[in-house]
């Protein structure tokens, strides 16, 4: 079992920066996958990154390449998400969620989430 608690949205003007932060709790947080998710208004959830549990492999939504880095410290039971360049088109909730094993694209693999946090980008 695994709980999530993401910090560091906020409100940002487009082309800043702001790192988001997953605190995970658990007794098998470093076999975990981790991905951040988004939801706009009206838009389905969407996948903006995912990293192996080890570190060694990411996944990007197109929109966010060269942008957004994700990364992970399992010392500290810790997964970031650091955004820069932000457009208005990132703003929404931004949510933390955990796979045991598994960190691909497939949402439904991504058992466990967070409660997600609030990014807001003015143009």
């Amino acid at each position: 079992q695994v709980q999530l608690v993401e910090s560091g949205g906020g409100l940002v003007q487009a082309g800043g920066s702001l790192r988001l932060s997953c605190t995970a709790s658990g007794r098998t947080f470093s076999n975990y996958g981790m991905g951040w998710f988004r939801q706009a208004p009206g838009k389905e959830r969407e996948l903006v990154a995912t990293i192996s549990w080890s570190g060694s492999s990411t996944n990007y939504v197109d929109s966010v390449k060269g942008r957004f880095t994700i990364s992970r410290d399992n010392a500290k039971n810790m997964v970031y998400l650091q955004m820069n360049s932000l457009k208005p088109e990132d703003t929404g909730v931004y949510y933390c969620a955990a796979s045991a094993y598994y960190y691909g694209t497939n949402m439904n693999a991504y058992a466990y989430w967070g409660r997600g946090t609030q990014v807001t980008v003015s143009s």
